[in-house]
């Protein structure tokens, strides 16, 4: 999953929002250098990850893709579940997706200390573009790959991806629906085992 699907599942706790956030750029047991609140958000994002990364659902999605974009499809599933997130947050949460997408940008802005170096870089970016709210719409997710496909030197060629998306769409956002369903209580249940583990 992406940012904002990341973000989502973390809950209120403002520690495992920015624990969960950063995960990507934390490596083995670094994680241990951080506050236990943050600890705890890594470590959901671990299981997020490594949950996705095999589920049935999610693999028919990486397929569709894998003979144009071969192993960058699932960074691409990533992405365009993120847009069928955005799209349909009206489905999974009463705050409105501009209020919570200023919350979580006032939040970095919060924890900017505890950020790593990569994540401060990258965060001007992220706030000038409003990379967040633009997953709702084909151009955001379209700007993003582009984006994404230029870190790659061109080799991902993940910018081309528009092309499925569009005629994929209503494939795509089927998967979408019902992995997600899956996720939240799977992601709620091992909140509640990493919480579990730091009482003893």
């Amino acid at each position: 999953m992406n940012f904002l699907a990341h973000i989502y599942l973390s809950g209120n706790d403002k520690d495992i929002i920015i624990g969960n956030f950063i995960a990507d750029g934390i490596k083995g047991t670094s994680y241990t250098n951080y506050p236990v609140g943050i600890q705890k958000g890594i470590l959901l994002h671990r299981e997020i990850d490594t949950y996705t990364d095999a589920h049935p659902i999610v693999r028919l999605s990486t397929k569709r893709l894998h003979k144009n974009y071969g192993h960058f499809s699932g960074i691409i599933v990533d992405i365009l579940y993120d847009h069928f997130l955005a799209k349909n947050w009206n489905n999974y949460s009463d705050i409105p997706l501009e209020v919570y997408v200023e919350n979580f940008y006032n939040l970095l802005n919060e924890y900017h200390e505890v950020l790593p170096a990569r994540i401060q870089r990258m965060l001007p970016y992220m706030l000038t573009d409003n990379w967040l709210l633009s997953y709702a719409t084909i151009p955001g997710i379209s700007k993003i790959l582009y984006q994404m496909n230029f870190r790659t030197k061109n080799k991902s060629r993940m910018n081309l991806a528009v092309v499925e998306l569009e005629e994929y769409y209503n494939d795509f956002e089927n998967e979408f629906t019902n992995f997600f369903n899956e996720l939240i209580p799977f992601s709620k249940q091992k909140l509640k085992e990493i919480n579990k583990l730091f009482e003893n």
